[in-house]
């Protein structure tokens, strides 16, 4: 009798101690649950793709837009906070078929597979199981996968200082505006708003609209942060393909990745679409025009048009070089300052009305 007394004490004891930690946790706003976290992703007629991570530590969604410094401090802070699963086993169900794929060191996954509907266009759901060692389903994860419209135009845009004010030029201060903004008191360029969504009707219509693809240097851990920004903004709705997720010692060091894998991204959106023509959106403040004259170099007669916006005058004489070779190799462009500019150059090409 004693030895079941003492026994119920302990697990009483243990189920305090883990409220205890979980309404910590919860006041953190950080969760300890096993999570499958999907991006958006893409495909096409033959073939569908999407990514995303598993976690054992997250934070759990932002509720609190207050225009205050510690607050905005601690959610930024806050995404920085992940503990990724290495070696995690998922499986993914396309129609009969049964994928299954396993998460990397960094706790990310892909899947690649035959598109089940030839004739679906736009956003299509999809589930990640994850399995444990039993092979039975412990967590589902749920995403959406963009097939676009037969349209001409594909748009594929970086995000830091080309619609989003970042100052990535200087660390500092892109680190003081993360720190001290929120994902709906950052602001876009003006008018740049407009453009864009011109651009995702060019030559189409809002039913069968323009895909938008958002590649960036920035983090995975940034994902929510950036797709709340453009929900907030009312850019178009895009598929985001952003670089290696960082741990909270390497928080510092955010948006300073290798630019080389910038180009891998946009050569496989290039390869996923080969109906499609593209223009590239861009800044000159990083690598920008080098990435996008590449991109022009290896796949001519591929891009249409690119735009680079002016907001690093130390590049200016670099990048106006760079934009000459690309009007040798036929690819318009347009260097400005503002978005009214841009603007203007999509009407005289005949690229919107």
């Amino acid at each position: 009798m004693q030895t079941t007394k003492t026994k119920y004490n302990n697990t009483k004891t243990e189920e305090v101690r883990i409220t205890w930690r979980q309404k910590f946790m919860e006041w953190l706003r950080l969760s300890s649950e096993l999570t499958v976290k999907l991006y958006h992703g893409y495909g096409n007629a033959q073939h569908s793709i999407i990514f995303g991570h598993v976690l054992s530590l997250r934070p759990l969604s932002r509720k609190n837009y207050r225009k205050n410094f510690l607050i905005n401090l601690l959610a930024l802070i806050r995404l920085f906070i992940v503990r990724p699963v290495e070696g995690a086993q998922l499986r993914l169900r396309s129609g009969k078929a049964l994928i299954t794929e396993t998460t990397d060191a960094g706790g990310f996954f892909k899947f690649e597979w035959e598109t089940e509907d030839p004739s679906a266009f736009g956003w299509q759901e999809v589930e990640v199981e994850l399995l444990n060692a039993a092979g039975e389903v412990i967590k589902v994860g749920r995403g959406s996968v963009f097939i676009p419209h037969l349209t001409q135009y594909a748009f594929i845009s970086d995000i830091d200082d080309t619609f989003l004010i970042s100052h990535s030029s200087s660390l500092r201060k892109r680190l003081f505006v993360l720190f001290t903004n929120n994902p709906r008191s950052r602001r876009p360029f003006e008018g740049v708003v407009n453009h864009y969504r011109l651009l995702m009707n060019a030559q189409t219509n809002e039913a069968e609209p323009n895909p938008f693809f958002y590649v960036s240097s920035s983090e995975w851990n940034l994902y929510d942060y950036l797709v709340e920004f453009t929900r907030v903004n009312k850019l178009p709705e895009g598929v985001f393909l952003l670089n290696t997720l960082k741990v909270f010692s390497q928080m510092m060091k955010t948006g300073q990745n290798n630019h080389g894998t910038k180009f891998t991204r946009i050569v496989r959106i290039l390869e996923a679409f080969p109906n499609q023509k593209f223009i590239l959106l861009g800044d000159s403040s990083q690598h920008d025009p080098d990435i996008y004259a590449s991109i022009v170099e290896h796949f001519p007669g591929k891009i249409h048009v690119v735009y680079i916006r002016d907001t690093y005058h130390a590049n200016k004489e670099k990048v106006e070089k760079i934009l000459a070779k690309l009007e040798k190799a036929g690819v318009q462009f347009s260097f400005f300052n503002h978005s009214a500019d841009a603007i203007k150059h999509s009407k005289e090409i005949g690229l919107i009305e």
